[in-house]
């Protein structure tokens, strides 16, 4: 008889080592890198990150995007991001003065940031509780859909919901901020709507990648869900 308990300690013992969690934590903006660029973010020479970047491929934490002679590294998709998105909201600071405040120091992070697909922060939340209270979106923080008027006010917005429908990924799924300790919009939905957000140039990436600065527009945007 096959013992069916998920191996949890072999996925922990991977995440756990400071430099294979360097690695992770600076793909979590969505972004792919070069192991010369993670060896850096990872403080260690090129061998050595390669040597750990295979071992994050081999156990599908990680995905090879190639280009050309290139090759990139990026989070293997959004369940393996939601879980060091989990982590992050339990595990301590490193290296850092003591603090009452969890998740990053930056403020500008704090207030708005890209956790792996959609939006993270202060403002990510603020944009889960408009799109509640505007009944685009209904539901407990264990279940949330999508309303018919939510369905509308995507489809004005620019957010093509059949080609959603279509993928495995669920529409509506909530994570818990790293930094605000309340629940924000993830799934399809979440990544779709920070996805026009760009385009519409009511946000854009700044510093390493995981920022995110909201235009006057944009501030309006998540306060109205007008734009």
């Amino acid at each position: 008889m096959h013992d069916e308990t998920p191996d949890i300690s072999s996925v922990a013992t991977l995440i756990g080592h400071q430099t294979r969690t360097r690695m992770l934590s600076v793909l979590m903006d969505g972004q792919a890198r070069t192991a010369t660029e993670l060896a850096l973010e990872g403080e260690v020479t090129p061998s050595t990150a390669s040597s750990h970047l295979s071992r994050l491929v081999a156990a599908k934490l990680l995905t090879i995007v190639r280009q050309g002679r290139h090759r990139y590294f990026r989070i293997a998709d959004a369940k393996v991001a939601t879980a060091i998105e989990s982590l992050m909201v339990i595990a301590p600071p490193t290296n850092r003065p003591k603090t009452t405040l969890p998740g990053p120091r930056e403020e500008g992070l704090r207030r708005a940031r890209i956790c792996y697909d959609h939006l993270a922060g202060e403002m990510g939340v603020l944009l889960l509780d408009r799109l509640r209270k505007q009944r685009i979106v209904r539901g407990t923080d264990k279940k949330l859909v999508l309303t018919k008027f939510g369905e509308t006010w995507c489809e004005r917005l620019g957010v093509d919901l059949a080609s959603m429908r279509k993928g495995r990924r669920p529409m509506c799924r909530l994570c818990l901020d790293w930094s605000e300790r309340r629940v924000h919009l993830a799934g399809a939905l979440g990544a779709a709507v920070l996805d026009r957000m760009f385009v519409l140039r009511l946000a854009s990436r700044y510093g390493d990648g995981r920022g995110v600065r909201l235009s006057s527009r944009g501030e309006n945007f998540i306060v109205t869900m007008d734009w």
